[in-house]
């Protein structure tokens, strides 16, 4: 292949990789299939490796084809199919575009061979593998590059996205024109949103100033795939005959992987970019067959390579683990009469138990992103501190809607497994709690019912209290905990009923009462209160 067709041939199927993932992160229309977001998400690795663990299917092999892909080619999933990378890319390209501009019609941004900084990365990759196998997942939430790449869309770009969809709904109802309706963020959560800038701008900052740095310094994924690249099929040589020690392609190099000086280029780091073969004057730097020669046993079976084989390992025996829970305090604007603590948060249906979903989830909010009624909210404390940013059911926001089960569709983890909407309704996540002090049937002596005519399986429902007043009364039996009556609730700054988390998901009985029908919330009407 023309070595020019070896670059656009890799922008190509960067284009092609982000594109999609983009979309559905940003997504707020709910439109996109579920089986189609799980095959966009198909290839990315740490999410496919953790679905693994929890069943095993076709969907779940994408972390096999990366690795057959690495081992034939080096690192095409840094290179192509990874989104962080590929944003680091385009954050790169615009970098040096503007600074060409500022400074001469001929400037070229120089990059340098660095030394790897082995005990950095590897320190990396054992931290969050040996956490994960605790069911410690923080680490893991941290680094991968998948979810961090999805809380930034989800802080930055979906936002964006919805204003302009709002302008133009705003725009066209000037006209009487209705064909678009306008979307409410409802939560701002300021904690997650600091700890994803963070990371957003420590990105943003080693890709302009060292291009590919945070892949071969931070990433895990990017160490472990490091290792089987260096033994690829296919790789980047240096011809020592058609070399003339220019040291463009050093240069050129966004991993900082190429020692012209020596003419090596550490395989290990190489991201497979093909810059250096674009830019190379004499067509000295190719992509070609090399298998690799085992003369010694020695060389085979290196430090860095038992290294591997040990961290490979600890990911695949992933066990599940008790992790620590924080007691949450509702965040109040002005003081009230009775505070709400929660013990446990409330995890989404389908997740089983909190053990299990902590020690699955890997933050990466395409949860929070389809989530019609955006009852799924990044936590901060809510799970303790080793399961910050995952998604809990925040019912200021919104509540989970009765048959809906799209979190448990989307999931590219298996942190939430999938569940039907026969199923969803009698899986119970928490119990409704009443405080009597806090309603206004008890503080102002008037009727409300706001939470049992919203309880889709009336486990709230009304009985007689003082005069001709009716108060609520929940019934745990009959509770599935999606949060519509605490989310109906008027009172304010602490609801008057508020459903506390089960640990291990129940089973609820099915209510079996015919007087008041069953009531399915449509979450794109106007909610009470």
């Amino acid at each position: 292949m023309n070595r020019s067709n070896l670059w656009k041939l890799r922008v190509f199927l960067s284009i092609i990789f982000i594109l999609p993932i983009t979309i559905i992160l940003a997504d707020f229309s709910g439109l996109i299939p579920s089986s189609i977001i799980n095959w966009i998400t198909y290839f990315q690795f740490v999410p496919s490796i953790l679905k693994s663990f929890t069943f095993f299917s076709y969907i779940t092999t994408g972390f096999i084809v990366v690795i057959i892909l690495t081992a034939l080619f080096g690192r095409i999933y840094c290179s192509s199919i990874c989104p962080l990378g590929i944003l680091q890319d385009i954050v790169n390209f615009i970098s040096r575009k503007i600074a060409k501009k500022r400074k001469k019609k001929n400037y070229r941004q120089k990059y340098l061979y660095i030394k790897e900084n082995k005990i950095l990365r590897w320190t990396l990759v054992v931290i969050p593998t040996v956490l994960l196998v605790f069911g410690i997942s923080l680490g893991i939430n941290l680094l991968d590059p998948y979810s961090l790449y999805g809380r930034i869309i989800g802080n930055f770009i979906r936002p964006v996205v919805i204003g302009i969809n709002n302008i133009t709904a705003f725009t066209l109802e000037s006209f009487k024109v209705y064909a678009i309706f306008p979307y409410d963020l409802k939560v701002f959560n300021l904690i997650p949103f600091v700890i994803t800038l963070s990371f957003f701008l420590l990105v943003l900052v080693m890709s302009i100033i060292k291009g590919r740095l945070y892949c071969n310094t931070i990433c895990p994924v990017g160490t472990v795939l490091g290792v089987i690249s260096k033994y690829s099929l296919y790789k980047i040589v240096i011809e020592n005959e058609e070399c003339i020690n220019c040291g463009i392609c050093e240069k050129d190099c966004k991993a900082n992987c190429i020692d012209s000086e020596k003419m090596k280029v550490d395989l290990n780091r190489c991201v497979a970019c093909f810059n250096c073969i674009s830019s190379c004057p004499t067509d000295g730097i190719k992509f070609e067959h090399s298998l690799p020669k085992f003369n010694n046993r020695k060389d085979v079976f290196d430090q860095t390579k038992r290294n591997f084989l040990i961290a490979s390992g600890i990911y695949i025996s992933t066990l599940s683990a008790l992790l620590a829970q924080a007691k949450k305090k509702i965040v109040a604007t002005k003081p009230s009469t009775v505070p709400v603590f929660r013990k446990f948060a409330v995890s989404p249906p389908g997740s089983i138990s909190l053990d299990k979903f902590n020690s699955k989830c890997t933050s990466c909010h395409l949860c929070v992103s389809s989530c019609p009624t955006q009852v799924l909210q990044p936590s901060f404390l809510e799970y303790g501190f080793t399961g910050m940013l995952q998604p809990r059911l925040d019912n200021l926001a919104g509540f989970c809607n009765y048959d809906c089960v799209i979190c448990s569709e989307v999931c590219p983890t298996g942190a939430i497994l999938p569940i039907n909407a026969e199923k969803k309704k009698l899986t119970q996540l928490g119990k409704a709690k009443f405080v009597k002090e806090n309603c206004i049937v008890e503080t102002e002596k008037t009727d409300c019912g706001a939470c049992s005519e919203h309880c889709p399986t009336k486990a709230v429902h009304m009985i007689p209290y003082q005069g001709k007043l009716f108060i609520p009364e929940t019934r745990d039996e009959f509770c599935i905990g999606c949060g519509a009556c605490e989310y109906a609730c008027p009172t304010i700054p602490y609801k008057a009923i508020y459903v506390e988390g089960n640990a291990i998901h129940q089973t609820a009985k099915k209510n079996e009462e015919k007087d008041k029908p069953i009531q399915k919330i449509d979450y794109k009407e106007e909610f009470p209160f």
